[in-house]
């Protein structure tokens, strides 16, 4: 067992504090990772604040890890020390079940172990994530990081990047295709990067112009404000997809009437109130409502390779971990364009 340096939770109304955790023994199929740098994702807040349901504390969270091999068990092939390797957002599943076994653990009917707040098969401890020095990992959940990226800047790739490449994937984005995506947040910005590489016509829809630039820059053809009514009438029957990052009520109705016909708007943004959709915005041209979470391991790999392939990285600002609870309020606030990635140096 390794003890390391971390940031935790106290308790949901407490910030973050130093502390140490002890990770578990290797073992024979696991890998242990120094990690290099983590970057910080909303779903950190909600879950650390009790926002998504009870957890136990202290808990360190953080599910877009990138570092380096230290040791790897007896059984294990597919890495060796010295590798760049990365973690998302689980770090097992049963590997049984009909979507495991079609690589699609993401969906695992008895439920995946997530990278934190989870459960621990190997030894039922819960499990800890990536604001630390190391972490201890199943090698079938630790992914390859080609060597092209930037590794200061890859880790929101693991949860953000992968999060918009899987429905822009599976719904077949590409040349011929209009998309769009609903807020250039961190999850936005990944989106209009990565549908952009995938030779599809990319529109952004944010509440202002004030991100324009950004988005033109990103490799949209075009940017609108949905504060604008008349932006609902302009765009009306255009997109054959649309990607919702935003996690807040949004008129379901008038971003459905932005549709073709046969297209589909998927949600990826995770609002704690429900979102009301008229029957007649689905029925009148055939479209359809989805939703999406992260990709499979294979996917995720996938997805990697291709933003190696395409030199796409998120827009990133590093931090020191001593910054963690400021960064969590501009977060919160906005602030911050477009993801913050702790430099996990700092823990020493």
């Amino acid at each position: 067992m390794r003890t390391v340096n971390a940031y935790a939770a106290p308790s949901a109304t407490e910030p973050l504090v130093k502390t140490t955790i002890t990770r578990r023994d290797l073992g024979p199929n696991d890998v242990e990772i120094d990690i290099a740098y983590a970057g910080i994702c909303h779903s950190d807040i909600h879950t650390v604040r009790g926002e998504w349901g009870e957890i136990q504390y202290p808990q360190v969270v953080g599910h877009e890890i990138v570092g380096h091999v230290a040791s790897v068990g007896e059984n294990v092939t597919k890495h060796k020390v010295g590798d760049r390797v990365g973690v998302g957002c689980m770090v097992n599943s049963c590997g049984e079940c009909e979507n495991c076994l079609k690589g699609e653990e993401q969906y695992c009917l008895k439920g995946n172990i997530q990278t934190y707040a989870g459960v621990d098969p190997a030894d039922g401890s819960i499990t800890q994530g990536g604001y630390s020095q190391a972490v201890v990992v199943n090698e079938d959940f630790v992914l390859r990081v080609p060597e092209s990226l930037d590794i200061e800047k890859v880790a929101p790739l693991l949860c953000a990047g992968i999060t918009l490449y899987s429905p822009l994937h599976h719904w077949k984005a590409g040349p011929g295709k209009k998309v769009a995506i609903v807020g250039l947040g961190g999850l936005g910005h990944m989106g209009v990067k990565i549908a952009a590489a995938l030779g599809a016509e990319v529109t952004v829809l944010s509440q202002t112009t004030a991100k324009q630039e950004d988005s033109l820059r990103f490799g949209a053809v075009a940017h609108y404000a949905t504060k604008d009514p008349e932006t609902f009438e302009k765009l009306a029957n255009s997109f054959d997809l649309i990607i919702n990052t935003v996690s807040a009520k949004i008129p379901m109705g008038a971003y459905l009437g932005l549709l073709a016909v046969d297209g589909t708007i998927v949600n990826v943004g995770a609002p704690s109130e429900p979102l009301e959709v008229p029957a007649f915005a689905l029925i009148g041209s055939r479209r359809s409502w989805a939703g999406s979470a992260i990709g499979g391991i294979r996917e995720t790999q996938e997805m990697l390779d291709f933003c190696a392939e395409h030199g796409i990285l998120p827009e990133t600002e590093l931090i020191s971990a001593d910054y963690i609870n400021e960064a969590y309020e501009r977060v919160l606030s906005s602030d911050v364009r477009y993801r913050f990635v702790i430099d996990a140096a700092t823990l020493a």
